[in-house]
């Protein structure tokens, strides 16, 4: 049974955050005391009068009560007052008080407010909207309170794959935390491998169908990612990568490692490592060189060199062609 203070102040400009924690206290509030114990103000029923009338109205219900204050934000600095002696004399074990402020220009919360709830014992949070520049490290932030440990360039990477909606990017977070238990290392691998977009993960399955030795897929995959405006030039960086963890899984193998060697040794999510060594095992060493020369050889035709015969399209059918084969 969760334990709740005498009063909570939840307020700032990232209005889906504030409606956030507004929802899940109230449906703390409910398991607590069933509907019946909540009182809610909003809109124009929130005014410091009918809060200081509520936080001292005789009431025969039992258990705790709970009053929910949304709109505070247009309260003015010396209208707070009467709220504050009200919830001087509350008996905090018996009565929460939630003020709840959504910001906007010059509509904030007042201080005097801030105040009262400090002196009551509360709890005040700050629900900001964060600078985009400021977006990894905030997510570095909200990963640790998951028990996750995220690094700056997995963060980047997420803010890059998911957007700079600071809900989205917490949703993600969650999955992340479920996917991979608490105590978890996240890193870009796991990041792309899980919260990549629809578009994304139709680029990471070129890499698969390529490192599979699966021409049709990867001649499919190729050209709806170009349909889709996928610059070829991208798809190089996109292909080389799986192939040289492919080449070193074999290399491995070859060498007489066991596949769960392999797998422990690649750096990647356990899934994706585990797809990896069993494509890998479908062919040898000199195919993986083969395709990675092939996409060598690409990246040199994209830049103007060998003579550039042919046209972007042509010259990236060309090298998945070799890199499957």
């Amino acid at each position: 049974m969760p334990a709740f203070r005498a009063a909570y102040l939840i307020h700032g400009d990232d209005h889906g955050r504030v409606a956030e924690r507004r929802a899940r206290l109230r449906a703390m509030a409910e398991a607590e005391s069933g509907a019946g114990g909540i009182e809610v103000f909003e809109g124009d029923a929130c005014t410091p009068d009918a809060i200081s009338g509520a936080l001292t109205a005789m009431t025969f219900a039992l258990g705790r009560r709970f009053v929910i204050a949304d709109g505070v934000e247009r309260w003015k600095e010396k209208e707070v007052a009467p709220v504050a002696a009200a919830m001087a004399a509350v008996d905090g074990e018996a009565l929460t008080v939630a003020f709840f402020g959504r910001e906007e220009g010059r509509a904030k919360v007042p201080k005097a407010l801030h105040d009262a709830v400090t002196a009551a014992g509360g709890s005040v949070a700050a629900e900001e909207t964060v600078k985009t520049w400021e977006l990894p490290k905030w997510v570095v932030a909200r990963a640790r309170e998951l028990g996750l440990t995220i690094d700056t360039q997995a963060a980047r990477a997420l803010v890059a794959h998911v957007g700079e909606r600071q809900q989205r990017l917490l949703r993600e977070l969650e999955k992340l935390a479920v996917e991979y238990g608490a105590g978890a290392t996240i890193t870009t691998e796991e990041v792309e491998e899980s919260s990549a977009s629809s578009a994304e993960r139709k680029v990471f399955a070129l890499g698969d169908a390529v490192v599979a030795g699966d021409p049709e897929g990867a001649v499919r995959i190729f050209l709806e990612l170009r349909e889709q405006g996928e610059a070829v030039g991208r798809l190089v960086w996109v292909l080389a990568r799986p192939l040289r963890q492919a080449l070193e899984a074999a290399e491995a193998l070859a060498a007489g490692q066991s596949a769960a060697q392999v797998r422990k040794g690649l750096r990647l999510p356990p899934k994706a490592a585990e797809r990896l060594v069993a494509s890998v095992q479908k062919r040898d060493v000199e195919a993986y060189r083969r395709a990675l020369a092939a996409i060598a050889d690409l990246e040199v035709e994209l830049r103007g060199g060998a003579g550039a015969v042919h046209a972007e399209d042509t010259a990236g059918l060309r090298a998945v062609l070799i890199a499957t084969r």
